[in-house]
């Protein structure tokens, strides 16, 4: 039966009246869903969030607003095998949907947590601390954080469709935004499923959530200075988003997380059975196949000691060479298909341009004998390894991103190389480095810093409790310079600045106090 995507509009679902887009499964291509936003008011939808959802929001205190996404983050705790089971039409695993929908719901929890323990019991943040003014100390200043009087816009990416949507949302609410949420096409019938649980938990305030099921229509030209729009996805549709005419003229705060070359790195202290080099073999692999490698930390680029490429290229082969492809729901499959045909295609011919520099060492792009899967009809890919051999004088290798269970070797000479390369990837979500030299690990790290918005360091000492390369944590940084957008989506609460304005306040300190309720 085919799901017919409602959207959420002035808190009542609406179905499309026309142009519909059928939405195909992974494991076969038969039809699942249909998606249209046709007929939509976009301007109604706007002004509902501003004049319902916002209110109705600011109204309460951080801790009012915590305990919404705790109350709403237990109710789809208690419901979520639901979303397990539609999430395989997407060519996930269960393995895979756990970083979704549980990854998801626990982001909803720890900013819950976050916002009981760590914010006040008020509607605005005191920023940091009184400035004295004047002589004698009768005029003073300090900055305040109010929540932006506008709608949190959020465009989706396809690969996670329930956590892409919690993650955004958790912040917005807290802060007090209300939020219009538009889902990738491809999978927008998980994140439908989702957005009907939402709504039927009843948590949250009238016209704080909306959802649309279709495209944009022409909801960023009713965007304004109060508003804020954030992105998941390629450069190529953030560019027109952030070009915008109503962004660029009202300074829409924009928010992206785009395509990111992240890049491993093994130290040269490192050599073929010790402990670091099989962590860096594994975490290799897992990154490769998790989701189909259609991940935006997943690992593009695996840079080695010259002396030790050959060992890499053959561990990872040897590892490779065990996975398993097929239908998601065998619960002997360790990676299902990609999302769709036309998605395997794209990886296909990234691969293709990838290839003018490099060779492939493990996987055909083009042959894939799934278990249990349809290999006509199904997006099925293996699990390809490139070798490029002179990644100093090859660029394709660190500006073209086959997103797919795709990671390219490439050796280095020494330390400075290593970080020369790493820092090709014009900046990116995550970067890891495996060593058990303090000094290799110290100079690796200021060497990159600045190009990522995290490293994670993995060694013997850590390996066993460590979360990994790919996994994004609600507490820390998830974003990236240059071309992984240049914002932060997660990080703490700081990723609440996005929905606030930050505001000068001068005034007696009387004035001052009773303002603040010191």
């Amino acid at each position: 039966m085919t799901i017919i995507l409602e959207s959420l509009a002035e808190d009542r679902w609406v179905a499309p009246r026309a142009a519909l887009v059928e939405i195909p499964s992974a494991l076969d291509g038969r039809v699942v869903a249909a998606a249209s936003s046709h007929g939509l008011d976009f301007a109604a939808i706007a002004r509902h969030a501003r004049q319902v959802g916002g209110p109705s929001l600011r109204r309460l205190t951080f801790h009012e607003r915590a305990d919404l996404l705790k109350r709403l983050a237990t109710y789809l705790n208690e419901r979520k095998e639901a979303l397990y089971e539609l999430a395989f039409e997407t060519g996930a695993t269960r393995r895979d949907s756990a970083l979704d929908i549980d990854g998801g719901i626990g982001t909803l929890f720890s900013y819950a947590s976050r916002g009981r323990k760590e914010l006040p019991a008020e509607r605005f943040i005191i920023d940091g601390v009184t400035e004295r003014l004047s002589k004698r100390g009768s005029f003073v200043g300090t900055h305040v954080l109010t929540s932006l009087n506008g709608v949190a816009v959020h465009v989706n990416a396809y690969n996670f469709p329930c956590w892409g949507l919690l993650e955004k949302l958790a912040p917005s609410v807290l802060a007090g935004a209300p939020v219009i949420a538009k889902p990738a096409t491809p999978t927008a019938y998980v994140a439908h499923a989702l957005a009907k649980m939402i709504v039927d938990s009843n948590v949250l305030p009238p016209g704080s959530f909306q959802f649309v099921g279709g495209g944009l229509g022409d909801l960023l030209d009713h965007l304004a200075g109060q508003d804020v729009l954030s992105f998941t996805g390629s450069i190529e549709t953030s560019e027109r988003l952030r070009n915008h005419p109503a962004v660029s003229r009202y300074a829409v705060r924009f928010i992206a997380e785009r395509d990111s070359l992240n890049a491993a790195v093994l130290g040269p202290d490192v050599v073929a059975g010790a402990a670091e080099f099989d962590l860096f073999v594994n975490e290799v692999a897992q990154e490769m196949t998790v989701k189909a490698g259609q991940k935006c930390t997943a690992i593009r680029r695996v840079l080695a000691p010259r002396s030790q490429a050959d060992s890499v290229c053959a561990a990872l082969e040897a590892r490779l060479s065990k996975v398993v492809v097929g239908d998601p729901r065998r619960e002997d499959v360790a990676m299902g298909p990609l999302v769709g045909l036309s998605q395997r295609e794209t990886v296909r011919e990234k691969i293709n341009e990838i290839c003018a520099e490099a060779e492939v060492v493990f996987g055909d792009p083009t042959r894939c004998e799934p278990v249990g899967g349809d290999a006509a009809r199904g997006a099925f890919l293996s699990p390809v390894l490139l070798r490029c051999n002179d990644p100093v004088r090859s660029a394709r290798p660190h500006t073209t991103e086959a997103f797919g269970p795709v990671s390219t070797v490439m050796p280095y000479e020494d330390l400075n190389q290593a970080i020369d390369l790493a820092r090709r990837g014009e900046g990116s979500l995550v970067a890891s480095v495996f060593t058990y030299d303090p000094a290799v690990a110290t100079e690796l790290t200021f060497g990159i810093a600045a190009y990522h918005g995290r490293l994670v360091h993995v060694d013997r000492d850590c390996a066993s409790e460590s979360t990994g390369h790919g996994p994004v944590l609600p507490g820390l940084v998830h974003g990236g310079p240059g071309r992984a957008g240049g914002g932060e989506e997660l990080g703490g609460l700081r990723a609440l600045a996005h929905y606030m304005q930050r505001t000068a306040i001068q005034a007696s300190p009387a004035r001052l106090a009773a303002l603040t309720k010191a």
